[in-house]
Formats: structure tokens, C-alpha cells, sequence
């Protein structure tokens, strides 16, 4: 099996898979819906067009940095100001990065990887205010979506690994396999992007963490703290 390794990083990414109306929240986590949205923009797939050659890809992600939520108020008028549309309110991530991996046929995973490289529409983490920064596409590696996520570096920043402790624990959260218990569904399986049939499906999700070695930290003098510690002997 091949896969496809992405860094999603950005000062703000909003992953929204069942907001409606005034209220835009976001998951803690890129959505399944909204990777496929990002390797179809980079194809040059419009909405309009079918998705076929994207559907049946394993998807994972692993929470390497999950940042805060940020909450933001908006509003809007009428092209003649006289009308204004309810306040809404729009829920971001801010200082997060995650690390997603797609599983897939080896030749579509490098033809996705060489359009990340140059995309034919623009990329964006969720919605188009959320451009990512850095590196997107980390490659297509031959291995398995489980160990990708389990043995991969820590691919949160820096400043951000200079604060932790020596040994991390990550959670991710994948695509649950037949006959696997799973830990809840998310209706974020994407079918179609036309606006006038946008059309998603549910799909079963598998949860687990990982511990990763974080080799920034001894150079910052951070070190795991024992609480037993305090009790002397």
C-alpha cells in the first residue's frame, strides 16, 4: 500500500462538517471532506465534476498540534445598505498543524502529490479565508496508513515542541475498517461538491494515540514531570 503524507498548517484552518446558517463551528481535526475538497482543488477538479477517482481513498489524521478555537463575528449588508444579514458566528482553529495521510494507488497518490505541488486552483484548510503555510505534500511513501500515523515525526512547530515534554502522546483518528469496532460516525464521506446537490455521506471512524519522541525539548530543558518526584527517597 502507498500513502499520501500532508502537513495542514495555518494561522487559522475550519473544518466544518455539519454547520448550517448563522452558526459555522469546526471539528477538532481536518475532515475527510475537506482533504478530498483540498486534492481536488490542486487536480483542478471543479465542483461541478464527479469525484470519482478521489472516493475511494483511506483517510487519516493525526492531531499533532491542535491549537485553540478562535471564535469571530460577522455580518453583512445589502449591495444598497439598507438591509443587513444576521450576525454570525464562525469558529476557527488558530496555531494548529496536523498531519494527514491518504491511502491509496500509488500512481493517483503521485499525480495528487505533484499537483500539491502545483495546484491548479488555490488551497485552502477548510474555508478560503484559511491558506496553509509551509510545506502541504510531505510525499508519497510505500507503507501502511496505521504505521504513517504512528511512527512519523512529531510535525508540530518548533516554538511549539520546545514546550512540551520529552515524550508526547498524539491522538488520530481514522478510517474505521469492516468488522472494526468504531468509535462514532461523521457525516464527512464526500459524494459530490455541486452546489446545487451538495451531497455527503456518513462514514465510521476509528480513534487511538501514539506516543512520539520530541528531541527539541532537551535542548530547551524541558523535561516530563514526575510528581512522585516531591516525595523524596
Amino acid at each position: 500500500m502507498s500513502v499520501l503524507v500532508l502537513r495542514l498548517a495555518a494561522p487559522l484552518q475550519s473544518w466544518g462538517s455539519s454547520s448550517r446558517f448563522a452558526h459555522r463551528g469546526t471539528e477538532v481535526a481536518p475532515t475527510k471532506s475537506g482533504v478530498i475538497g483540498l486534492l481536488a482543488a490542486a487536480k483542478g477538479i471543479r465542483r461541478t465534476e464527479p469525484l470519482t477517482e478521489l472516493l475511494g481513498l483511506e483517510f487519516g489524521v493525526r492531531l499533532d498540534q491542535p491549537g485553540h478555537v478562535l471564535r469571530d463575528f460577522q455580518t453583512a449588508r445589502t449591495l444598497d445598505g439598507r438591509d443587513s444579514a444576521p450576525l454570525t458566528y464562525r469558529f476557527y482553529l488558530a496555531d494548529a498543524a496536523f498531519l494527514a495521510v491518504v491511502g491509496g494507488d500509488r500512481n493517483l497518490l503521485t499525480g495528487l502529490a505533484e499537483a500539491l505541488r502545483r495546484p491548479r486552483f488555490p488551497l485552502y484548510l477548510g474555508r478560503r479565508s484559511c491558506p496553509p503555510v509551509g510545506q502541504v505534500c510531505l510525499g508519497v511513501h510505500d507503507d501502511t496508513l496505521d504505521d504513517t500515523l504512528t511512527t512519523w515525526p512529531w510535525a508540530a512547530a518548533d516554538w511549539h515542541r520546545r514546550k512540551a515534554a520529552r515524550s508526547v502522546r498524539l491522538e488520530f483518528i481514522r478510517d474505521a475498517r469492516p468488522g472494526e469496532p468504531a468509535a462514532e460516525t461523521m457525516h464527512d464521506e464526500p459524494v459530490s461538491f455541486d452546489p446545487a446537490h451538495r451531497q455527503h455521506t456518513w462514514r465510521a471512524v476509528h480513534r487511538g494515540y501514539v506516543n512520539v519522541d520530541n528531541d527539541l525539548a532537551e535542548r530547551a530543558g524541558v523535561t516530563e514531570h514526575d510528581p512522585l518526584s516531591l516525595l523524596g527517597g
